[in-house]
């Protein structure tokens, strides 16, 4: 038995791990590298693999950096059955379309401004929307959260509710092989306990080899109740000195979230009444959509909300704007208005347009409500910038800046942990998807199970962590 490690390898990005058990290989994960020009460049490099000799790909769930690089897998020669919730596989659909449209819009700014440097040389994007649309036919069978489900001979997999966006699953995998049992779990992304719209991530069964993630690994986030001030008290002051309120938004779960507790905000009296909030971003207001249709994954608050006959992502001040037009004439309100556009990151999508409008000017205010990797602009603006460079031109950084991080899909550390010490005594943990100096920091918090902090295409044989003969049941 062999797991091979094939991104988001001391980083946060590109999740992708390949088990060899079986007689089978199973690709977990196949995310897309986003940051920096280097992790841009990482995306069109070799996988590390022959992606024609996987037979299965589970994947975790919908986010870019766990599904984004499927299409070029299909591209390059897979044939087999990915695997994922119900939820997770249509959200994937839209996710993958929306980033096959940026690397092609990408792929075009670049070649026009190597033309006008004389350099007429075809630039074109790592994958584009027919291979997106080509992907889909491999998508399979759809897991139900803790129904198991036979991949093929001697390999089990059990999505279990991971909590982290709109099914989202952590991995059980049950391995019968040489006449022994073994289980592994790969966390996927977890979420955290208390969050609103989903429910909190299921506790794990116990396993032998456990892969999990580490991204908020070294901290913890502040309470719920706090952030909720916090993020109201911001938006009360921009609106009072007439500001606009932009909020780069995650497309998934993020964008859902925010107009949750906007409208929440404006039900208690927090908010005004009839507040003027833009949701630009297509994928966001589709995925809103594609929520509605999902109650199943929803908690029980949710569900009451539904059940009184209320929306939960509906207000009176909200408008959708999918078209292009509707999110320019966005840059005409004169000012007093909440804007949630993607990327959360803002590393591409119609948030650097808005950044580029507000960014500069004193009266406004950028709130960031999630993580930033190092090299995105999101990162540049939290870290202090005085000027950061939109589209080729130089813009300052005089807007007040707001960094909440109560808002984070991901567990913090005493949840990660948490989590880790339900699945048991694991013979050996492999840290993945958390930044290089985070990483350490948790491995030394954790106890009663071998720790290894794998780099980028290393491969580990699990014999000598599979002896004795592993004594969990399938």
């Amino acid at each position: 038995m062999k797991l091979e490690f094939h991104g988001a390898d001391q980083n946060v990005t590109g999740s992708c791990h390949l088990l060899e058990a079986a007689g089978k290989k199973v690709l977990i994960d196949c995310g897309l590298y986003q940051g920096g020009r280097e992790m841009e460049e990482e995306n069109a490099e070799p996988f590390g693999f022959d992606p024609a000799g996987i037979d299965y790909l589970l994947l975790t769930h919908a986010h870019l950096d766990h599904c984004g690089r499927i299409p070029l897998l299909v591209k390059q020669g897979f044939k087999g059955e990915i695997i994922a919730t119900a939820a997770t596989c249509e959200l994937a659909r839209i996710v993958l379309l929306d980033s096959a449209k940026l690397l092609e819009d990408e792929a075009g700014y670049k070649a026009k401004k190597a033309s006008r440097h004389g350099h007429e040389a075809p630039i074109e994007p790592i994958y584009n929307v027919v291979d997106v649309l080509n992907c889909f036919g491999f998508f399979g069978r759809a897991a139900a959260y803790d129904q198991p489900v036979m991949i093929a001979p001697g390999i089990k997999a059990t999505f279990i509710d991971a909590g982290h966006i709109l099914g989202s699953a952590a991995i059980v995998l049950d391995i019968e092989q040489d006449g022994r049992s073994h289980r592994l779990l790969f966390s996927g992304d977890l979420g955290y306990s208390g969050r609103a719209i989903i429910r909190d991530p299921a506790p794990p069964p116990p396993a032998d080899i456990v892969v999990m993630e580490t991204t908020y690994g070294d901290r913890l986030h502040k309470a719920l109740g706090p952030t909720l001030e916090e993020f109201y008290a911001a938006i009360r002051k921009t609106l009072g000195r007439g500001g606009n309120v932009i909020i780069p938004s995650f497309a998934l779960e993020r964008a859902q979230e925010m107009l949750y507790y906007l409208r929440e905000g404006i039900n208690q009296g927090h908010l005004p009444p009839y507040l003027p909030v833009f949701l630009d971003s297509p994928m966001a207001i589709s995925a809103t959509q594609i929520y509605q249709r999902h109650p199943e994954c929803f908690d029980e608050e949710t569900c009451a909300t539904l059940a009184s006959g209320q929306d939960p992502f509906m207000f009176p001040g909200l408008r959708f704007s999918r078209e292009t037009a509707d999110s320019i004439a966005i840059n005409n309100f004169a000012g007093g208005a909440v804007i949630i556009a993607g990327s959360g990151m803002c590393t591409g999508g119609r948030v650097k347009h808005h950044l580029k409008h507000n960014l500069w000017g004193r009266n406004n205010a950028i709130i960031f409500v999630g993580f930033a990797a190092y090299g995105t602009l999101a990162r540049q603006i939290v870290d202090g910038a005085e000027s950061v460079k939109i589209f080729g031109e130089e813009i300052p950084v005089n807007a007040e800046i707001h960094t909440i991080g109560g808002f984070s899909a991901h567990a913090d550390q005493a949840e990660l942990l948490a989590w880790h010490k339900q699945a048991g005594r694991p013979k050996v943990t492999f840290l993945v998807h958390g930044d290089k100096e985070v990483i350490p920091i948790f491995a030394n918090k954790l106890l009663n199970t071998e720790v290894k902090i794998p780099a980028l295409h290393q491969r580990y044989d699990l014999e000598k962590w599979l002896e004795p003969p592993g004594m969990i049941p399938l």
